[in-house]
């Protein structure tokens, strides 16, 4: 192999290794966006163009506006070139009620979002499970703000 592929073949790999880390920083961003209760800064790492990105925008609002949304991303997987990207992750969401931060909501999901170099910037292009970010229903947090009966405390009117 001659000196000048040698460099190519480095140069190569470096920008793989580049993407990779890339996108697990856009990752660790969104989660940071999330946490600060920042819904645009969050939605700027979407596509625009992405197929249920209304939907996924109203309930980031939503979930910003009455939740803190603490994560906790493992990552799976990260294939992908310079240009476009899939991950897999492990994505732990801990919903902690604004107006009562003993009343929290725990879901944890196997995620999978494609991620597609445009210019400089990574986007994401699809996300699964979409629903991940959707505010808990209004019955469900309710529920939540109860105390929880069981076989114990039936009996003894508690």
């Amino acid at each position: 192999m001659t000196r000048r592929a040698l460099l190519v073949a480095a140069w190569a790999v470096r920008l793989r290794a580049d993407s990779a880390d890339d996108v697990w920083n856009l990752v660790a961003s969104m989660a940071s966006a999330l946490v600060n209760g920042n819904a645009s800064e969050f939605m700027s790492y979407f596509d625009p163009a992405m197929p249920s990105f209304d939907e996924l925008r109203t309930d980031v609002t939503a979930l910003v506006g009455e939740f803190v949304a603490q994560s906790s991303i493992d990552p799976l997987k990260n294939e992908g070139d310079d240009r476009s990207r899939t991950l897999e992750l492990d994505w732990r969401l801990t919903l902690v009620d604004q107006q009562n931060d003993a009343a929290a909501t725990h879901r944890e999901r196997n995620v999978t979002c494609r991620l597609v170099k445009k210019g400089r910037k990574w986007l994401i292009t699809a996300f699964e499970p979409a629903g991940l970010f959707a505010p808990p229903a209004a019955d469900q947090h309710d529920e939540r703000s109860r105390p929880k009966l069981n076989a114990e405390t039936r009996g003894r009117g508690e």
